[in-house]
């Protein structure tokens, strides 16, 4: 099957035929009235002709969606299931033995947040924990940060702390924010293999902090992590208040329905059963195997379509409303590190994938929006609404109020989009909790693995970012081997790098002895940094 089939585009229609373009939207929308959830697709380069043109394609599309939630290989590369959906309706699992485990652990996690709040888990002094320090990188950061700002509710649960990078500063900021706070701290430690170097390093440092302000770290730490990894050894031989598992079979940016999601947002006070109730409503929804009646397909379809097949319009995401600001960065590794792949499944080089960049309504219309409307047409956006307001915000006899206004920012921009020929497509929710943000991120997700599938790329695994912790841990390597050589004679990055074994590495070594003179006083340099040929390093 080829990649990048040619099919006819069908360029949104004139705006100002208002017949047609609501005849467009009658036939390009979808809604479930159950869910409360609405999808435009009519002002995408999209029209039913092009939808049915793509049929056979979603026909063979939908097979492999089924055949994966059935415990098929569905990543082939790394010779794995892919069970993410079973995670929201265990009753899906191939295995008895995974239904059970994943509901076991549902409980388990229930349980124990429970306990946290009510202040039956307590730290080893018998108080209550205020704080989580939640540590974990990639999709075991951003899902956990997406639950908590968009579904916890000021004064309810813990709060919450996120160290998700290994910047000094950073983290430093963190424990200042928290400081003896840290004392009543849940710590959790979140690294599918275990040897993630970022992870790792976070928990380090926040066991030093902890241990040094009187904490008792075995005491106040929960490992999330596969059964047998490194983390999970070390945490059942140190005895870790908990520990909850990962399996193989889902990646880190589809894990929010698992123990990565579901925890802080039980710690946060957030009903999570609503949560996983409305992924699998959304899941069931996008089974549908008519592309028009099956809103991740029409989403997959639009997208197809705009980029000729090969991605080549960014995706600008949208989101009006605060609380979802957090989104489009969760999106941009959903989307980029499932379908960003250099080649598809038959080994042909294709470079496939789709850019996504955004923040949030209505601050982006006074920012880059000058540019999607009058500069590159490379794009599509993805509006994203909520209809019902909070109850406090309520019109004065002087002004509309602020709901009012977020709703003719996004219409208005919308339609200047429009006019000036831009596609785009409009999420509407009529509200905003654990059921429907659950239900958003299911339809991308579904969208994800059916584009995957039309573009014939494996859309779960990560070569790249293998290539870049590959990468990474040879510069860490060479970090060690520069240190140990450094002593009393100067020594040029050349001479080193000839050293050390890395002569084709000089610009590396280079880069590494200027870090480490501006934070190793020991470390002394001779001459202009101006030269480099010339500059000698030494120990003073």
């Amino acid at each position: 099957m080829s990649s990048a089939p040619q099919i006819p585009l069908y360029p949104p229609l004139e705006t100002t035929n208002h017949q047609q373009l609501w005849e467009r939207f009658c036939a390009l929308l979808w809604h479930d009235e159950e869910l409360g959830f609405w999808l435009d697709a009519s002002r995408m380069a999209l029209s039913t002709e092009a939808l049915t043109s793509l049929q056979p394609r979603f026909d063979r599309a939908f097979a492999a969606m089924a055949a994966l939630e059935k415990g098929s290989i569905a990543n082939p590369d790394e010779q794995r299931q892919v069970g993410h959906y079973w995670l929201r309706t265990p009753q899906l699992a191939p295995d008895p033995a995974i239904t059970e485990e994943l509901q076991q652990q549902q409980q388990t996690m229930a349980a124990f947040a429970r306990g946290v709040l009510e202040g039956s888990v307590a730290t080893p002094a018998g108080a209550a924990f205020t704080d989580v320090v939640w540590i974990g990188i990639g999709g075991s950061g951003l899902g956990p940060l997406l639950v908590i700002h968009a579904l916890q509710q000021t004064g309810v649960g813990l709060g919450f702390h996120f160290i998700d990078n290994v910047d000094p500063e950073g983290m430093g900021r963190t424990y200042g924010e928290l400081g003896e706070r840290l004392k009543t701290s849940l710590v959790i430690v979140v690294s599918k293999s275990g040897s993630t170097p970022e992870p790792h390093v976070g928990m380090v440092q926040t066991r030093r902090r902890l241990e040094q302000l009187g904490g008792a770290w075995p005491a106040q730490a929960v490992a999330i992590t596969m059964p047998g990894s490194k983390l999970d050894r070390q945490a059942v031989s140190e005895g870790w208040l908990q520990r909850f598992a990962l399996h193989d079979w889902a990646g880190g940016r589809t894990s929010i329905t698992s123990a990565v999601g579901l925890l802080p947002g039980l710690l946060a006070g957030v009903p999570m059963e609503d949560f996983l109730a409305g992924a699998a409503a959304m899941d069931h929804a996008t089974r549908q195997p008519v592309v028009g009646n099956n809103p991740a397909a029409l989403m997959a379809a639009s997208w197809f379509v705009a980029g000729s097949g090969r991605g080549t319009r960014d995706m600008v995401v949208l989101p009006y409303r605060d609380r979802l600001q957090v989104f489009s960065r969760y999106l941009q590794q959903l989307v980029m590190e499932s379908l960003g792949k250099r080649c598809d499944r038959d080994g042909v080089v294709v470079h496939q994938g789709i850019a996504v960049y955004g923040n949030k309504g209505s601050t982006d219309q006074h920012a880059y929006v000058q540019q999607l409307r009058d500069g590159i047409d490379n794009f599509f956006v993805t509006f994203i609404e909520v209809l019902k307001d909070p109850a406090a915000s309520t019109p004065t006899e002087e002004d509309d109020s602020p709901g009012d206004l977020l709703d003719g920012f996004l219409q208005g921009t919308r339609s200047a989009l429009s006019e000036g020929g831009r596609q785009s497509i409009t999420i509407t929710m009529e509200r905003l909790g654990p059921r429907e943000l659950g239900a958003l991120v299911a339809l991308f997700e579904r969208t994800v693995g059916l584009y995957g599938e039309l573009v014939n790329v494996n859309a779960y695994h990560q070569p790249g970012v293998e290539a870049g912790k590959k990468a990474a841990a040879a510069v860490l390597s060479l970090q060690k081997q520069v240190a140990a050589l450094l002593d009393a004679t100067p020594r040029t990055a050349v001479e080193i790098a000839q050293a050390v074994g890395a002569p084709d590495q000089v610009e590396r070594v280079f880069w590494i002895l200027r870090h480490m003179a501006l934070n190793q006083p020991h470390l002394q340099v001779e001459g202009s940094w101006g030269q480099p040929r010339t500059l000698r390093f030494f120990k003073g």
